[in-house]
């Protein structure tokens, strides 16, 4: 297991092709479709081809990427959290997504804190980004929790979304 960091209640570790279960259920949320996109994962195929090409890839040309969260008192993968580069943007950026009954629970704030914290370190980033939809109230909150300041809209993927950025 490569894990990334932990945190008190958390495991945040790298995906492994044995999490195919995990990508199924996590990207054919309700949630995940309306904030993120249908990544079109339904079958094992799939889940391989989106880790491969997605997490572990950006694992890497990076070094870090999107990550497992497993929540420790029951070794139960609840979501992911992690620093990706998009060719869209100018710096890595946070994203996260996190199963429908682990949410409002402080979990992503959790993970996010704990990744921000280790990965800008690690990598010897000083800024990061983040984007979300502007009607996505809970991660708007959450960046800003984090301490994320809004820089304004840009369209990303033929949609208009919340661009943050947070400096160390």
């Amino acid at each position: 297991m490569n894990i990334v960091c932990e945190t008190e209640s958390l495991v945040i570790r790298k995906f492994e092709l044995t999490d195919t279960d995990f990508i199924i259920s996590l990207l054919n949320e309700e949630s995940f479709f309306r904030y993120i996109a249908d990544k079109n994962v339904r079958t094992h195929d799939d889940a391989i081809r989106y880790l491969t090409q997605g997490p572990i890839a950006c694992y890497n040309t990076h070094g870090f990427g999107l990550n497992m969260v497993i929540l420790k008192s029951t070794n139960t993968p609840i979501g992911m959290c992690g620093l990706l580069k998009r060719d869209e943007l100018d710096l890595p950026d946070l994203g996260y997504a996190f199963l429908s009954q682990y949410c409002g629970k402080g979990y992503a704030f959790e993970a996010a804190e704990a990744v921000i914290s280790d990965e800008m370190k690690r990598y010897e980033l000083t800024k990061i980004q983040a984007v979300t939809y502007p009607d996505n109230i809970a991660s708007n909150k959450l960046l800003e929790k984090l301490g994320f300041e809004l820089l304004g809209e840009m369209e990303l993927y033929g949609s208009v979304n919340n661009l943050y950025q947070f400096q160390c």
